[in-house]
């Protein structure tokens, strides 16, 4: 298996393949709306501005699993998320990053790259950076902002 083989729901529920990412450096997060680190938006708008012309995407997974702290519905998030944050890059379906029902793509992704605290998420933001050729590069937690994975995402993007 590889990330290419994954199917995810886009926030109107139609799925989309991961393989439509192909040759593309992403960098995959859970997010919130209300929590701490949703500021964090702001940095990831900046960064994927600045690169998305070189093959840059940023995959945002909406999580309600942490406090609560991304309730709403998908095009309520989304809408709060272009007004409060002018978000352009993709917006996906709500989904759970542990557990019983979480979202396929994110066993993958924490079977690649395990955390601090074993392989479950601990918080929103958690981030993934995916290389070109599709393999999970590294694992970023909450509070590694956007601004300190700029070097990564360049040097990835050559």
């Amino acid at each position: 298996m590889s990330i290419y083989d994954y199917t995810v729901k886009n926030k109107e529920g139609k799925g989309v393949s991961l393989s439509d990412y192909k040759g593309k450096v992403l960098l995959i997060v859970n997010t919130a709306t209300g929590c701490g680190f949703t500021p964090q938006y702001n940095g990831l708008q900046t960064l994927y501005e600045k690169y998305k012309g070189e093959g840059f995407e940023i995959l945002d997974f909406p999580c309600n699993q942490f406090a609560n702290q991304a309730p709403g519905s998908d095009d309520e998030i989304t809408s709060f998320c272009g007004l409060r944050y002018g978000i352009t890059f993709s917006q996906f379906a709500k989904v759970h990053v542990n557990g019983e029902d979480e979202e396929p793509l994110y066993t993958y992704l924490k079977s690649q790259k395990g955390g601090v605290m074993g392989k479950n998420i601990k918080w929103n933001f958690t981030k993934f950076l995916v290389d070109r050729n599709g393999n999970v590069t590294e694992r970023f937690g909450s509070a590694t902002t956007p601004e300190k994975l700029e070097e990564k995402v360049r040097k990835l993007l050559k």
